[in-house]
């Protein structure tokens, strides 16, 4: 996944999976802009930073089957170190 924080615009972008190009945008959920490929989400943009991106990302992660605590780590990582790419790789849980 490679997130970035563009802290001008205020805005976080997630790419979870590269494509050339997306079909259609889904921005149902207030504050974000979802980037559709295939029926399948690709891209998460968050705008504003202020306020309720848990909440967001939570809502994001529960309509699309997406992982929201690996949504939340690359989140928070992109705010650490802002105008800079960040690119996590997140594994499936280990059977404990």
């Amino acid at each position: 996944m490679k997130v970035d924080y563009e802290s001008r615009a205020d805005t976080i972008q997630l790419t979870l999976e590269p494509v050339d190009r997306l079909q259609r945008d889904d921005a149902d959920i207030t504050g974000v802009i979802v980037g559709i490929c295939d029926e399948r989400p690709m891209m998460v943009d968050l705008i504003g930073t202020a306020t309720g991106i848990d909440r967001r990302l939570r809502v994001v992660g529960e309509r699309y089957n997406l992982d929201t605590e690996a949504l939340a780590a690359a989140t928070h990582a992109a705010l650490a170190a802002p105008d800079r790419t960040i690119i996590i790789d997140v594994a499936g849980r280990a059977d404990g």
